[in-house]
């Protein structure tokens, strides 16, 4: 109980820390939030009705009443009001993150498949042909920008090619309503794809490498000496070992695999969370930038708790013993 109440306490310390610093950093853009609302009509605003709409949306006051009365609202279950929207903030962050939820999940579940898959090939075949291009794959994307790799496959699938919808969640100019499963899948694919293969690498490497450290344990050989074959070897006496760095960085990646998505959205024009991150960013609506921050700084923080409770379940070794009784007799 005090072990969940520590973490508890470290992340209520560390959303506090997030919110400060987004919040200063939002206050120090040189972005006018006022400006940025009125966009092309901010020609034909005079300066009374500029100080009206300061007035409405609370900046007429100093940064720091500001954040109080913002973190106020939030203690009441209000995240506040979104100008660029003018909706609520949970309602935009709602909305979303369900537009999110199919692409990084998906792209999620992708990356540790597939990148587990990859690392066992690599490090059970140490040196060889499968694992020198598995590597070379893995370095290049590992270092390749998530918008690089989302502006490539869009110029050769959707430009070049034709084979995918350039951008949006749906077909342009068709009711939500109308837009079919395949119409989402196709236009889900390439942001898909975009993320999945950079969060591959990753977990590719990591798996890699305590792989090939298992092949040349003692216990690797006395199997060989039996008989065993390789691919025997690998899923015996490897995937189990291997899957504890898999599974560090699969949570670990939340937060790459976020930024990612930021990203994609942004290339792809794919209405998600991560967009609308960018939007309130770049129009400095506050209140929704600071609610988006906290909450993927909340999914990267579970993430990394879910983690450490699933060490003991893939490697028994690490459990804690229970303190033993000593009997006075």
């Amino acid at each position: 109980m005090s072990r969940l109440a520590g973490r508890t306490l470290r992340l209520i310390v560390v959303l506090a820390v997030v919110a400060v610093v987004a919040f200063a950093l939002a206050k120090l853009s040189p972005i006018d939030p006022v400006d940025a609302y009125l966009g092309a009509d901010i020609a034909r605003v005079g300066p009374e009705q500029r100080a009206l709409i300061a007035e409405r949306w609370g900046l007429d006051q100093p940064p720091s009443v500001q954040f109080f009365s913002w973190l106020q609202s939030l203690a009441q279950g209000e995240l506040g009001y979104s100008m660029i929207y003018n909706a609520p903030v949970a309602e935009v962050i709602a909305e979303r993150f369900w537009i999110s939820l199919p692409l990084v999940g998906t792209a999620w579940l992708l990356s540790g498949i597939f990148g587990f898959v990859l690392g066992l090939a690599a490090g059970a075949n140490a040196g060889g042909w499968a694992d020198r291009v598995i590597r070379l794959y893995a370095y290049v994307l590992a270092s390749a920008p998530s918008f690089w790799v989302a502006i490539v496959l869009l110029m050769v699938f959707a430009v070049g090619l034709g084979w995918a919808p350039v951008c949006c969640a749906g077909p342009i100019g068709v009711v939500p309503e109308a837009v079919t499963i395949w119409d989402r899948l196709s236009h889900l694919a390439l942001p898909l794809i975009t993320l999945s293969i950079l969060g591959i690498s990753q977990i590719a490497l990591h798996t890699r490498a305590k792989m090939a450290e298992i092949m040349q344990s003692d216990a690797v050989l006395y199997a060989r000496a039996q008989g065993a074959g390789t691919l025997d070897i690998a899923w015996r006496h490897g995937a189990r070992n291997a899957a504890l760095p898999a599974v560090t960085v699969l949570f670990a990646s939340l937060g790459e695999l976020f930024g990612g998505s930021v990203l994609a959205e942004q290339v792809f024009a794919y209405p998600g969370l991560g967009r609308a991150v960018v939007e309130a960013g770049l129009r400095g609506d506050v209140p929704l930038l600071l609610a988006a921050t906290l909450v993927l700084t909340l999914f990267v923080c579970i993430g990394n708790m879910i983690a450490d409770s699933l060490y003991a379940i893939v490697d028994p070794r690490l459990r804690r013993p229970r303190p033993s009784r000593v009997g006075h007799g």
